[in-house]
């Protein structure tokens, strides 16, 4: 316990000295609150669908999440070629602890990302519907942060380069949040996007978010849960099980 703990530190403190990254990382979720919350918000109301920056904020904040955690991988890469890794990997410790301590520290980190812009998202005038939820949406942000950053750290621990693996995970990602339903209502698409939407964990989470923060769901909470759930814990394996094979 005391090395997961040291190095779900480590990520923390890693987080939290490095302002520019913080304030860098909001450029995105203010671009997309801002460009489209009220670019589209007219339009989005003269289809009769309701308040859009209603509908896009917990798809904001679910991309905050999912690009945060995701790029943790990065920094696997980025200890592996400074030598950080290599000393953490011939300590007296299981790799199993290692992984997971980097992994719940990045899975943190990306969960504080999205707590920022949901607290961002208030100042535009979004408002939850339950306050009294507030601990449930942290359960599921962490649980959706804990899935990406197990996906980048499998994907991580099998590359050897940064340029491949952003390559990659841009490749990834931007499939992932696009059929999420972040951005659209995910009722009514033709049959190939229903299908990929379903397959997407990404929807999932953000139907948690959206369900918890404004009453409506596509899926129901439930069924969010258990998906999140399995694929989280399929990610982790997959991950513990790619990180224990690294050559140093």
């Amino acid at each position: 316990m005391k090395t997961i703990y040291i190095l779900w530190l480590r990520q923390i403190k890693r987080y939290l000295r490095s302002r520019s990254r913080i304030v860098g990382s909001l450029g995105q979720p203010l671009l997309f609150l801002l460009a489209l919350g009220y670019g589209l918000g007219s339009t989005f109301k003269a289809a009769g669908e309701g308040n859009y920056f209603t509908f896009l904020a917990p798809g904001v904040i679910g991309m905050s999440i999912i690009f945060t955690a995701i790029f943790s991988g990065i920094e696997l890469i980025w200890d592996r070629q400074f030598g950080f890794l290599k000393e953490t990997m011939v300590a007296p410790v299981s790799r199993l602890n290692i992984m997971v301590g980097r992994t719940l520290g990045g899975a943190t980190v990306a969960t504080m990302q999205g707590l920022i812009v949901f607290f961002i998202t208030l100042f535009f005038g979004f408002r939850p519907e339950n306050w009294a939820l507030l601990p449930v949406l942290i359960i599921f942000m962490l649980l959706v942060a804990l899935l990406f950053t197990a996906l980048g750290t499998a994907i991580a621990s099998v590359l050897e380069d940064m340029q491949g693996f952003q390559l990659i995970m841009n490749f990834l990602v931007m499939p992932l949040f696009f059929l999420s339903g972040a951005l659209f209502p995910i009722e009514n698409l033709p049959s190939v996007l229903t299908v990929l939407v379903g397959i997407d964990p990404l929807s999932y989470g953000i139907d948690s978010f959206r369900s918890i923060l404004s009453g409506t769901a596509s899926f129901g909470l439930g069924l969010d849960l258990s998906v999140l759930v399995i694929v989280t814990l399929f990610c982790l394996g997959l991950g513990s099980y790619l990180f224990s094979r690294i050559e140093v």
